[in-house]
């Protein structure tokens, strides 16, 4: 059975159909770069590009970085403000000519399809995924079940937001050193840790497949630390896993 996923991130936009048996994508996934700014109307014009790039006309799901309860956004840190309070998934229905759309957590997507594919398939306890990216994004779990709109990249570190110090995009903007970069992630890692005290960390996001350049250089970390198997196809797969009702994903 496929399902389209479409994963929306502050820097780009990317989606494909999914085969929910194998939970990889059926087709070499489709990218436009996000718009600036990130305005609701503006991101519903690219995903309806992705969409008609492989000519879908059936059910959708999309993630959004931010908080999402039922399908209206709630927070948009990297995106544009104008998103907060937008039924999201309204807005995109109507922009996809009335097709059955699933909105949710752009990590908590991620998260569930790590739980049920990738590396944290038949782990209990508690799991934590982490997106790097354009932000930082998180998702928890207990014994499987999703702690839905965590969103921990928000949590302050060195008196700052952690994304604003730890992101991806802030190494390259930054021009940071994997060695730097790898002292400010364990730092993350470690306030983390004292709060959740996790049996394992999963890293994803695009940087997930460069993980042997800086994972062997985090220390100090009790938990257990892999990069994510589906590395930036996650949002997509997990996406596509609530439009089909699959997953354990519960709207916050």
């Amino acid at each position: 059975m496929n399902v389209f996923g479409v994963d929306i991130g502050g820097s780009g936009i990317k989606g494909a159909p999914v085969d929910l048996e194998r939970g990889d994508l059926a087709e070499p996934r489709h990218k436009v770069l996000t718009p600036q700014p990130a305005t609701p109307d503006g991101v519903a014009g690219c995903v309806a590009q992705v969409l008609e790039h492989f000519g879908w006309s059936g059910p959708v799901g999309v993630t959004f970085p931010g908080v999402v309860t039922g399908s209206t956004v709630r927070t948009a840190a990297n995106v544009s403000r104008d998103w907060i309070d937008v039924d999201a998934g309204a807005l995109l229905g109507e922009r996809l000519g009335g097709l059955p759309v699933t909105v949710l957590n752009d990590a908590d997507a991620a998260g569930v399809a790590e739980m049920t594919f990738g590396a944290g398939r038949g782990r209990k306890g508690t799991v934590m995924l982490l997106t790097f990216g354009t932000g930082i994004g998180s998702a928890l779990f207990t014994d499987g079940r999703l702690v839905p709109n965590t969103e921990l990249g928000h949590l302050e570190l060195k008196g700052h937001e952690a994304e604003k110090r730890a992101s991806t995009k802030i190494k390259d903007d930054e021009g940071l050193s994997w060695e730097h970069w790898a002292r400010r992630v364990q730092k993350y890692l470690a306030h983390l840790e004292m709060l959740f005290s996790p049996e394992l960390f999963i890293v994803g996001g695009g940087v997930s497949r460069k993980a042997d350049k800086f994972l062997p250089l985090i220390e100090g970390i009790r938990a257990e630390i892999v990069p994510a198997q589906l590395e930036n196809n996650a949002g997509i797969v997990g996406a596509a896993m609530a439009a089909a009702g699959r997953g354990g994903y519960e709207e916050g």
